[in-house]
């Protein structure tokens, strides 16, 4: 079984990337392996990951045999990536890529993709929409003919506990700092709220639950079958359960409106619902995907 969690220790790196690859990202493993199996990942695969983030869904793949390539625009992410997909210090550039994973640092809306690929996955269901849907344009603009692409997004609000908590982004961060960037939460913004601090549902348009099918044919692809997969995020504690939140990146406008001590002590007092009698933290939530062709 590929491991999940990420041990080593970079001096002056990015504590987020670290908190991800430690704490968040191992928990949207169930939704990697659901859509690996969906799509058939095996040794004939060549995959691009966009939003690749600390590496852990293009490990997963290359384990199954596939030649896997990533791309993501922090840098921090793709320091531990690359520990996490070339432990010995091999080059990710050049050479055979049959087999042989690489991760490459570049942003996802000003690079060149070539049409050697035959999946293309965004599985980062926090990514913001607006970064998401000029990726997967140029995407659907170079890749072959038949290739796969898959798309992720949260479920219905209402199976989620954790867009309950994140809603605290935009609470904390307005008016005295901008918005947060929107995720891709059944079409709408996560921090999106009423006027009167309630959730704004289909009033406002934005929660569509065909938001994954309408990002898809604005990329130029055809939508071909969805899925949902159970990802419930679990924490040994609510120090734990705070650092992998904040891992997400949503509350970096909260804590520069506020303070992070501000913006901590709000996350702890919001998870106190989800907390049990053992201090361990659970919050269920429902992820969907789309599969999409070229």
């Amino acid at each position: 079984m590929a491991p999940t969690l990420y041990r080593g220790i970079r001096p002056g790196a990015d504590n987020r990337a670290r908190d991800w690859a430690e704490i968040q990202e191992r928990m949207l493993v169930p939704l990697y392996e659901t859509v690996y199996d969906r799509v058939g990942i095996g040794p004939h695969t060549r995959l691009l990951g966009l939003g690749c983030g600390t590496g852990l869904a293009l490990l997963l793949a290359s384990r199954r045999g596939a030649a896997v390539t990533g791309l993501d625009s922090d840098e921090s992410r793709l320091a531990v990536a690359r520990d996490r997909l070339l432990p010995d210090g091999a080059s990710d550039g050049g050479g055979p890529r049959v087999r042989r994973p690489r991760a490459r640092l570049g942003g996802l809306q000003d690079r060149p993709i070539g049409d050697d690929f035959d999946v293309i996955t965004a599985l980062d269901p926090v990514a913001p929409a607006e970064e998401v849907a000029p990726a997967l344009a140029a995407t659907a603009a170079a890749a072959a003919p038949g290739s796969t692409v898959v798309l992720t997004g949260w479920g219905p609000p209402e199976r989620c506990a954790t867009a309950r908590v994140l809603r605290l982004a935009a609470r904390l961060a307005e008016p005295r700092g901008p918005r947060p960037p929107g995720a891709r939460l059944g079409g709408r913004d996560v921090g999106a709220r009423g006027d009167g601090g309630d959730d704004r549902d289909a009033r406002d348009g934005r929660d569509d639950p065909a938001a994954l099918e309408h990002l898809a044919r604005d990329a130029g692809l055809r939508p071909d079958g969805t899925g949902q997969v159970s990802c419930p995020f679990g924490y040994p504690d609510l120090p734990s359960a705070v650092r992998g939140l904040l891992s997400t990146r949503l509350f970096d406008a909260a804590i520069d409106a506020t303070d992070r001590d501000q913006v901590d002590k709000e996350i702890t007092e919001a998870l106190h619902p989800y907390r049990r009698p053992n201090g361990t933290v659970r919050m269920d939530n429902v992820f969907r995907y789309l599969v999409a062709r070229v």
